[in-house]
């Protein structure tokens, strides 16, 4: 009996369209899995966030969400947008509002037109008559630029009343809930309660994008899985406060990877906490990586290497599949302009002859390096075939450059008419 590969299902959201200018960035129906970043400047500093913004649109980012919490903030944001502009970076930015978003929508007329879309977290609108009056300032003026919106719950920002409301009436159940599932409902309630309020006020469903954002990786699987069962509206993901390093990106590519395969999400964020002196863009690295893995977006040639072991006593081959790695990452902003298709790019650094030969043959270019013991001699494969073997001490450069010609000879030749 055949083993056959079960697709991914396929998600049934609504489709968001977020614009700027001639950018249109589709998210939900047909759509790629979009991936979004936030910058961590102060939005004040008109140039430093400018920059930050270019760095991550150019790491892959297709939306970059931005702070606005002070009038000064808010003045910023065009002076951001016309460096962008002037940079030749047309990636639309989102601005996120808590607390004063309401006003600052409001007396701000230029911001509220240059960004592309609103965060509103409904536990930081406001309290009793004032959060339905305020939720709907910031409708009003989404509506009024033709704007989209993202209800942005947060477990660490949730709507006190609405939680204090579904506790209250948990404990009159004959058999209450456990307080996870309590706090699971008023997630998706202050989500869903919010969306249909916007929808009230006159945005169009697909403009309504919904996340509820939690740090724990089986409460975000769970949350998930119901909203998507509940609502049509996209559905951004993210694990809220993943941490740092490979905490961060384990929980953030577990918790995603579990949804995604299951056709849960839209669009997603992978929020790191930036080890010192690491670059922002690391978490739209990951977030890639993450839809690339499970082969629903390709962004950049992927290279398999080998993890080592006792027949692989020597770092060659760890050093050279480093060097063939960000090579082609730092090459990629402008071969995508010039070669087509070469984001699917397979390359092989193997370090011994157990499955050297094999892997390489599986990829488009791959090269075994001797392990220990082994005779210093190191075939090449091109498109499964045995093309040359290579030795000496310039290994690693001749197989670089064997790398260079393919990608221009398979990438770069011209149609034919």
């Amino acid at each position: 009996m055949p083993v056959v590969a079960q697709p991914i299902p396929a998600r049934r959201s609504l489709q968001a369209r977020v614009v700027w200018g001639a950018r249109c960035v589709t998210i939900g129906g047909d759509a790629p899995v979009r991936i979004q970043s936030m910058t961590n400047t102060d939005t004040v500093d008109a140039i430093a966030t400018a920059i930050q913004v270019k760095e991550l649109a150019l790491a892959g980012s297709e939306l970059v969400r931005i702070t606005v919490n002070t009038p000064e903030a808010a003045e910023a944001v065009p002076f951001i947008r016309e460096q962008l502009d002037r940079m030749g970076i047309d990636v639309p930015l989102v601005g996120d509002f808590h607390y004063n978003g309401h006003r600052l929508l409001t007396d701000h007329p230029a911001m509220a037109r240059c960004l592309s879309k609103y965060r509103i977290n409904p536990g930081n609108v406001g309290k009793g008559d004032k959060k339905d009056r305020q939720f709907a300032q910031m409708i009003e003026a989404a509506l009024r630029h033709d704007k989209v919106v993202r209800i942005g719950v947060n477990w660490g920002s949730l709507d006190q009343e609405l939680l204090a409301g579904l506790m209250d009436e948990n404990a009159r159940r004959a058999r209450p809930w456990d307080a996870s599932s309590v706090m699971y409902r008023a997630l998706i309630d202050s989500a869903l309660q919010s969306a249909a309020y916007a929808v009230e006020l006159g945005m169009d469903p697909a403009q309504v994008i919904i996340s509820c954002k939690v740090s724990g990786v089986q409460d975000l699987i769970t949350v998930y899985r119901e909203l998507n069962r509940v609502t049509r509206h996209p559905l951004h993901l993210g694990l809220t406060e993943a941490g740092m390093a490979t905490k961060g990106t384990v929980a953030s590519s577990a918790a995603l990877s579990v949804l995604l395969q299951e056709g849960i999400g839209d669009t997603i964020r992978v929020s790191l906490t930036p080890q010192p002196g690491e670059a922002r863009t690391q978490e739209v690295v990951v977030a890639s990586e993450i839809l690339q893995a499970l082969g629903l977006r390709t962004f950049n040639p992927s290279v398999t290497a080998c993890p080592g072991c006792g027949r692989t006593t020597s770092t060659t081959f760890q050093e050279l599949a480093k060097q063939i790695d960000d090579f082609l990452r730092e090459q990629m902003p402008v071969w995508r302009a010039r070669y087509p298709g070469v984001e699917k790019l397979k390359v092989a650094v193997m370090g011994c002859i157990v499955n050297g030969p094999g892997e390489s043959k599986h990829a488009d270019i791959g090269i075994s390096l001797p392990g220990t013991g082994e005779a210093p001699a190191a075939p090449v494969f091109v498109d499964g075939e045995k093309a040359l073997t290579l030795r000496g001490d310039g290994i690693a450069r001749e197989f670089q450059l064997l790398v260079e010609n393919y990608i221009e000879r398979r990438y770069g030749a011209t149609p034919s008419a």
